[in-house]
């Protein structure tokens, strides 16, 4: 079902040259890309990077172009660009739980008190422990865009040989719950990191409103076998607000960073607000854009 066509129809006779899955794995490698950098600048604050510390670095950029020549061996061989992709995108989940592995531990204090080696202050002003997760998501959603899915909205997924395994849910359905996991994750980050400021300013609590609307709404169309329009246009807000959000939290963040005669010094961005951080909101509602768009993978007949 052409979800985004429902919602505006004359979507529908827009000719896009690549299909759901196709821009759904272009997505993926470029997150895998901004991730890597974005870990770099993070991981740079402390004046040196450890040996764990380079490997999201250097991870990223090479997950994201083995990505892009998976794209381009697609065109003619999809079965290897899937085998690729897909070692690739399992890599980036175990990358991601490993981060999160790190980090905690790098957040706890072992020798402490029974009930103090893990507390709601360390999370917050330790490494960010949600962080490494957007590893794991761009992982699960590029290997549900790398095997086709045969019929559109079947669930049924085609294997190498002809054979098929079927899922309990449609790929459109499962993207819908992915996400809603993802803004979750965003938003809980964004909590983390505003929790250091208090809270003083009474606008940072809107990335927070509209990360939690975004996850209630994608997490009930995940549950929904057939979402009406109106529902679908409320995501299509989440979404929209997400994007917004995004791109706002950015300018904010610019503006901080800068000195009071609007100067740009390198280290006020390495050091002070993360300016790629809101991106993080912008880059999930236009995934959650994407999962609307027309499920036909470009292997199938139309």
């Amino acid at each position: 079902m052409y979800h985004l066509a429902t919602v505006v129809p004359p979507v529908k006779r827009l000719r896009i040259p690549l299909s759901r899955d196709q821009i759904m794995l272009l997505l993926a490698a470029i997150n895998e890309i901004f991730l890597g950098i974005d870990i770099y600048l993070a991981h740079d604050i402390s004046g040196t990077i450890v040996p764990n510390e380079w490997i999201p670095i250097i991870f990223g950029p090479v997950a994201g172009a083995l990505l892009l020549v998976a794209g381009v061996i697609a065109l003619r061989q999809r079965p290897l660009a899937t085998l690729i992709a897909t070692t690739v995108l399992m890599a980036s989940i175990a990358v991601g739980l490993l981060g999160v592995y790190f980090h905690l531990r790098r957040a706890a204090l072992p020798d402490a008190p029974s009930g103090e080696q893990v507390t709601l202050a360390l999370l917050a002003w330790g490494p960010p422990f949600l962080g490494p997760l957007m590893f794991c998501l761009v992982g699960l959603f590029g290997l549900s865009a790398a095997w086709v899915e045969e019929p559109p909205d079947s669930g049924r997924l085609r294997m190498p040989g002809g054979w098929h395994v079927p899922l309990p849910l449609s790929k459109t359905r499962a993207y819908f719950l992915m996400f809603s996991l993802g803004h979750l994750i965003t938003v809980i980050s964004a909590v983390l990191d505003h929790v250091r400021t208090g809270f003083d300013n009474r606008y940072l609590w809107i990335p927070v409103v509209v990360g939690l609307f975004a996850t209630f709404v994608s997490a009930i169309l995940g549950l929904l076998d057939r979402p009406h329009r109106g529902d679908l246009a409320v995501y299509v807000l989440a979404m929209g607000l997400m994007m917004l959000t995004g791109l706002i939290g950015l300018v904010l963040h610019v503006d901080d960073n800068l000195t009071s005669r609007g100067q740009f010094v390198l280290e006020r961005f390495i050091r002070g607000a993360p300016f790629l951080a809101p991106l993080l909101f912008a880059n999930m509602g236009m995934l959650g854009l994407v999962a609307l768009l027309d499920p036909r993978s470009e292997t199938l007949e139309e």
